[in-house]
């Protein structure tokens, strides 16, 4: 895996987090701001899943393997989900949603490097 990627994602998740815990605690609601770093995300997350893919075959350990991929495409889905989450939900908890998101993010990111890091 691309390690500076890696790290980039990190840094845009704990972004996204700070975002959403401004946003929570000034009890505002979904914006641009939110949107467009979640979108960032998603974009780091789309090559990380293409390079992850291509390279999945150094991790010789089967069951790793099936781990390092669910990751893959699991960590895909979370961040959509909590913005979408967040536009429906009109109160101030819709934030809370998005920064459990973020952190959410950041772990299988963390978890994924590892993985790698150990069988790549």
């Amino acid at each position: 895996m691309l390690q500076p990627l890696t790290v980039v994602v990190l840094v845009a998740t704990g972004l996204l987090a700070i975002l959403a815990a401004h946003h929570l605690l000034r009890r505002r609601l979904v914006d641009d701001p939110i949107v467009l770093t979640g979108a960032a995300i998603e974009v780091a997350l789309l090559v990380q899943l293409v390079v992850g893919l291509a390279n999945a075959s150094a991790i010789a350990d089967g069951a790793e393997r099936a781990t390092f991929i669910a990751y893959l495409f699991t960590v895909l889905v979370v961040i959509p989900v909590t913005v979408v989450i967040a536009i429906k939900e009109k109160t101030q908890w819709a934030m809370a949603v998005v920064l459990g998101g973020a952190v959410v993010v950041a772990i299988l990111v963390a978890r994924l490097q590892q993985v790698w890091s150990l069988h790549g």
